[in-house]
């Protein structure tokens, strides 16, 4: 019988969220007319309701009274599993970015995953652009949350943020996964993948248009697959939900990525750490993984 409260509590919280995400849908598309634009603001509530069958919540930290970040965080903690931090990359925020991956992580580890400042729910009125204020926030935010030792696993511009993050704070971080990021690259290939795209490397970034996003799609997926026959009023929609808010200063950010000069004395991080790759990676080319890799030649690297 005291078996069937928990379940009990699990079900009610279940559909009281999904009332709730059904209330806060009918709110936010109210200001809409494009029917392709509630049709993605449908999609992404609807992943909201998947994270919280996950185990997650939304949960907002006000770091200052300048800076908010939101989190997804597991509601409860009552085993010993260790906690995890997943950081997105440009392509998406804490929804979107890991929507196959959170499932199965949240079966063995409690995960927070943060919007990065300007994506998602996350904000600042400072004026700092850098990687590395990222890494402080996400830090601080972490702390409030009670979070005192982590692993971080990270994806392109995450991973900018990941390893400032771990070099910065060795007493929170254990461990570190890297996956198909820019850093420890030369001013000198820099230049050569920014020729390489073709195109204004910001507009990529932070696509305005459905070309824009196709230019995106096509450059960071080896095998776009059935995206490429998305019509143009589709993708639209998604720029109108992901892209258009805070663009500015997603440019900004962009733009302090593409213009600051190469770290010549990386740090070489202290913890374990796993790199990963995509061979066929037209953004960050495999030999990058190699380069990162010589950085840490005399620590657990693999």
């Amino acid at each position: 019988m005291a078996m069937a409260y928990p379940k009990l509590y699990n079900v009610l919280s279940f559909y009281l969220a999904t009332i709730i995400a059904i209330s806060q849908i009918l709110i936010s598309i109210l200001p809409y007319l494009n029917p392709i634009t509630l049709l993605i603001t449908l999609a992404d509530a609807l992943l909201s309701l998947y994270l919280r069958s996950c185990g997650l919540c939304p949960c907002t930290v006000e770091l200052d009274d300048q800076t908010t970040m939101n989190f997804w965080v597991a509601n409860s903690r009552r085993s010993n599993k260790p906690a995890l931090v997943m950081l997105h990359g440009y392509g998406g925020n804490s929804k979107w970015q890991f929507i196959h991956q959170v499932g199965l992580l949240s079966q063995s580890f409690y995960l927070y995953i943060p919007d990065l400042l300007f994506f998602g729910k996350s904000y600042t009125n400072r004026l700092e652009r850098t990687e590395v204020f990222q890494a402080k926030c996400v830090a601080e935010g972490l702390k409030r949350l009670g979070v005192e030792r982590f692993a971080v696993y990270s994806i392109s511009y995450g991973g900018y943020v990941a390893y400032w993050l771990a070099e910065m704070y060795p007493e929170l971080v254990e461990k570190v996964v890297v996956v198909s990021c820019g850093v420890g690259m030369t001013e000198e290939q820099k230049r050569e993948q920014i020729n390489k795209v073709g195109s204004n490397a910001l507009n990529l970034l932070v696509p305005e248009s459905a070309h824009d996003l196709r230019l995106l799609v096509n450059l960071t997926m080896h095998k776009p697959g059935p995206s490429k026959w998305v019509p143009d009023i589709f993708l639209h929609g998604f720029i109108n939900v992901t892209y258009k808010q805070h663009r500015k200063e997603k440019l900004e950010l962009a733009e302090h990525l593409l213009r600051k000069k190469a770290d010549i004395d990386l740090p070489i991080l202290t913890q374990e750490t796993l790199i990963i790759w995509g061979d066929k990676d037209d953004v960050f080319p495999v030999y990058l993984a190699y380069q990162l890799q010589s950085w840490g030649q005399n620590q657990r690297w693999r």
